[in-house]
């Protein structure tokens, strides 16, 4: 890449901050795709910290908490492949963990570091613990947002139903509508908020609609999780965690039950825990409060 190409992939970000637009290749067994992410900081700061978003969002969920911490982080925050400026996958049956946290340990040897803090919302979080579960992890640090060792089927029914399903829209306006009610767990964002997600969920298309910048196939694998009408266990992941770990619940959470949040304070990791009010599935740390408990947790190492 050019001197000129690369500068001008810079842009101003929330919080005064900047952040580049960057891609790493990959590997399936389809064949190769591109995963990409955006980065906030100073490439030589050696204090990583990646942000790794849920099932159908993407980076641009965490431009203000990466704007927040970019003075004391190097900040990546990747789109997960199938998402955001990410590729697609050629075979639909690959969109799961095993092609996940592959992709993600071929963007730290991107980064070239030994370790990094990790904040995970929802899938993004139980990425970040598979990761973290494993002998000589470069993970140090962990935050799971509204994501533990059980996911109830009852989260897994709300969300297959409308993941994968989104129809095209014929304005921004008509986006930001359905963007509004499948993400009203998120809790009261205020109309630039909303507008926000919305900027960054959608984009329009040749025909002038507006469509979701995920690929609908990354729903059937998970829509088979759920037709076990079973709770998912992955009680022996969390426990194997042995780095800092903050739990971050949404009050309002179908997804992380309050006994689960408190059974992660007493094995395992013994996570700190936090809950957030008014919020059901998942904070979305857009406000300085939110942030805050982030913040403060990731630093005081």
């Amino acid at each position: 890449m050019s001197i000129l190409s690369a500068l001008s992939r810079w842009f101003s970000g929330p919080a005064s901050a900047a952040f580049a637009e960057c891609d790493v290749r990959c590997a399936s067994a389809a064949g190769l795709h591109r995963m990409a992410y955006t980065e906030w900081g100073e490439r030589d700061n050696p204090r990583v910290l990646v942000c790794v978003h849920g099932l159908t969002r993407n980076c641009r969920d965490f431009d203000r908490l990466a704007g927040a911490l970019a003075r004391d982080y190097r900040v990546v925050c990747p789109d997960v492949v199938g998402r955001g400026r990410s590729g697609w996958l050629k075979d639909p049956a690959g969109y799961g963990f095993p092609q996940y946290v592959a992709d993600m340990m071929v963007l730290l040897a991107r980064l070239d570091v030994e370790e990094v803090h990790w904040v995970g919302t929802s899938m993004g979080g139980l990425i970040g613990m598979i990761i973290a579960s494993q002998p000589d992890s470069p993970v140090s640090r962990l935050v799971l947002n509204d994501v533990g060792p059980v996911i109830t089927s009852e989260s897994l029914r709300r969300i297959g139903d409308y993941v994968g399903k989104a129809p095209r829209f014929d304005s921004f306006a008509d986006a930001e509508q359905y963007i509004r009610l499948v993400s009203a767990p998120f809790g009261a964002l205020s109309d630039a908020q909303w507008r926000q997600l919305t900027e960054s969920s959608v984009r329009r298309g040749d025909d002038g609609k507006w469509g979701m910048v995920y690929d609908p196939a990354i729903g059937e694998p998970f829509r088979q999780a759920y037709l076990l009408h079973q709770d998912v266990d992955l009680w022996p992941v969390y426990d194997a965690i042995r780095c800092p770990t903050l739990a971050v619940r949404g009050a309002q959470s179908d997804l992380l039950t309050a006994d689960t949040h408190a059974a992660m304070g007493q094995r395992g990791p013994r996570a700190q825990l936090a809950e957030i009010a008014d919020v059901g599935h998942a904070p979305m740390f857009l406000d300085d409060a939110q942030i805050a408990v982030v913040k403060g947790f990731l630093l005081e190492a």
